[in-house]
């Protein structure tokens, strides 16, 4: 039996899977360095919600909202003060 195709396939999808992990965490760690520089201050769980986060959508949210937050409330519920 040639199960070629299916290892293809499969190989395939597990690259995949470890390029969108890479790009999570990579996104994840780019949080996490830019409100180092600015300065926000965040609790080790804080820290390891983003990093243990893998959903783009979020993870993009966050980013935008740690642009401009001055606290952790900022970035996670779009709260500031």
């Amino acid at each position: 039996m040639d199960l070629s195709s299916f290892q293809s396939q499969t190989a395939q999808r597990l690259r995949a899977e470890g390029r969108a992990e890479g790009r999570a965490e990579g996104r994840a760690a780019n949080i996490l360095l830019l409100l180092d520089h600015r300065g926000v201050e965040l609790s080790d769980e804080e820290r390891e919600r983003v990093m243990g986060c893998s959903d783009f959508d979020t993870l993009d949210l966050w980013f935008r909202r740690a642009v401009t937050a001055s606290s952790a409330a900022g970035v996670f519920d779009g709260q500031e003060g």
